[in-house]
């Protein structure tokens, strides 16, 4: 059966990416791919990725949002942003760049990689090469000052 003109099945886009990616397109994989990315770039953690697939009616453990992620990650469709131990962030945005992260709210938002100059990186031990730098920046509200 055709399906009528300018209608789209639902999970196309995300059968397309998972497929790309060299992943099997289970049932949780594509609901899972459809939050993501439905939203263009941003930035979740595995706790805020389960609250939103239960708001979506997609009923998924919190053990398998993390495998999702760290799969997703594995094959490039996701960057994982580690800002403290038991702390990560996984972004939807894999192009070079660095984050700002807000210390008081738990926010990051991203910074161009043109904006940050890297130099003077040390030399790698032998066998071993720089694959990526990542750089976050943290930020917290300045104090109040009387004058």
């Amino acid at each position: 059966m055709s399906r009528p003109a300018g209608l789209e099945r639902p999970f196309r886009d995300a059968l397309q990416r998972l497929k790309a990616a060299g992943l099997r397109p289970t049932r949780q994989r594509l609901a899972l791919t459809r939050i993501l990315f439905e939203a263009g770039h941003r930035h979740v953690t595995a706790e805020t990725l389960h609250a939103e697939a239960k708001t979506a009616g997609v009923d998924v453990s919190l053990a398998t949002i993390y495998n999702t992620l760290h799969q997703f990650t594995g094959v490039g469709l996701l960057r994982e942003v580690v800002i403290d131990t038991g702390k990560a962030y996984f972004d939807t945005n894999t192009d070079e760049h660095h984050h700002f992260f807000y210390e008081d709210s738990g926010k990051l938002c991203d910074i161009a990689g043109g904006e940050i100059a890297i130099a003077n990186l040390p030399t790698t031990p032998p066998g071993m090469e720089v694959a990526r730098v990542d750089v976050v920046i943290r930020l917290r509200e300045t104090a109040a000052r009387d004058l």
